[in-house]
């Protein structure tokens, strides 16, 4: 077993509570599923950005308690800004909106904070959109991708729920065939969750796997498939060819298909999301971005950073491992949250 797979063994044993014992392989099947960090979304959001929020706050607090708003005070707030990973554009966009009206003249700190939710919500409400399962294609496909430990299998699993809730049928096809350990966490996912899912042995060829995925989800009448890829570093020209083989060959099954392409991107990494986005649309076409590992950072702004430079559809955002903290995209919310705004 790899360093990697031992990793993903422990993350898994940690989200659905595992009661695995020292040598047991089988020990995952009795898995459950992690409950509910507690409280509601917003309580949930909330607590999760607040690394983010507490950064710009204190940042916000330091220079406007201080000072009155002259060009000094401004240029230090933008620095702040784009320390949060806001990006260049976003970050002159809101220090224009406080020069305007309120230059050299003492402001309160809640006042920026509530211009601050103002400006990101601008630029987050476009691209605000629910994931709509298409009723006029069934199976409705879905391939998600992404870079290693972004939390693709995670991702899938935690949708998986929430569609098996809608009552949804839902096909699960084990594609990352790199790895064994996230072979068996998709087979968790699908114990836990009563979705079907179809695998191959570790090796095996993911398109193969896709191809017949669609196919028998086709003959079934089954509602969603769900097609995990092996993680991939961006910069990697054959695993980015494999990508693009896989998003072929179901083509040749059902020519509308892949329905959805989600990207699932790590907050932590700030600004290489940027380039993560850029390739992984070139190789596969990604119509919408999952955003996890909010809560991980203090720089939760790249989200809205993102938002301004691609313009792609936010479908969900992931606040902590519970099966309940992956919840749609809101920008109303997410901006009051990160402003530090109750």
């Amino acid at each position: 077993m790899t360093q990697n797979d031992e990793q993903n063994r422990g993350f898994l044993s940690r989200l659905f509570g595992s009661k695995q014992k020292a040598g047991s392989d089988d020990a995952l099947s009795a898995a459950e599923t992690a409950p509910p960090s507690g409280g509601s979304w917003w309580q949930r959001l909330s607590s999760g950005l607040a690394r983010s929020s507490s950064a710009l706050g204190q940042g916000i607090s330091d220079l406007i308690t201080k000072r009155k708003l002259d060009s000094d005070t401004l240029q230090d707030f933008e620095d702040v800004l784009i320390r949060a990973d806001l990006g260049t554009t976003v970050s002159a966009r809101i220090i224009e909106s406080l020069r305007k009206g309120r230059f050299e003249k003492d402001i309160e700190v809640e006042e920026v904070r509530a211009i601050l939710a103002h400006e990101i919500e601008a630029v987050l409400r476009p691209v605000a959109h629910p994931l709509v399962i298409e009723a006029d294609h069934k199976p409705f496909v879905i391939v998600m991708a992404g870079v290693n430990g972004a939390g693709k299998t995670t991702t899938i699993g935690k949708l998986t729920a929430k569609f098996r809730q809608e009552g949804r049928s839902v096909l699960l096809a084990a594609g990352d065939t790199f790895r064994a350990a996230a072979i068996e966490q998709l087979q968790v996912w699908g114990q836990r969750t009563g979705a079907e899912v179809m695998s191959r042995p570790q090796g095996a060829d993911a398109a193969g796997l896709a191809f017949d995925a669609v196919t028998q989800a086709r003959e079934q009448g089954t509602d969603i498939v769900m097609i995990d890829t092996a993680g991939r570093l961006q910069n990697r020209a054959e695993l980015m060819a494999e990508l693009e083989k896989i998003i072929r060959v179901i083509k040749k099954v059902d020519a509308t298909a892949p329905h959805a392409v989600l990207l699932v991107l790590d907050a932590t990494v700030g600004q290489n999301a940027l380039s993560q986005v850029d390739l992984f649309k070139k190789a596969a076409g990604v119509t919408g971005l999952v955003m996890t590992k909010l809560d991980g950072t203090a720089r939760g702004g790249i989200l809205v950073a993102l938002a301004e430079a691609q313009g792609l559809p936010v479908h969900f955002i992931g606040v902590g491992e519970g099966v309940d903290d992956l919840e749609p995209f809101a920008a109303g919310d997410f901006a009051k949250a990160i402003a530090g705004l109750a």
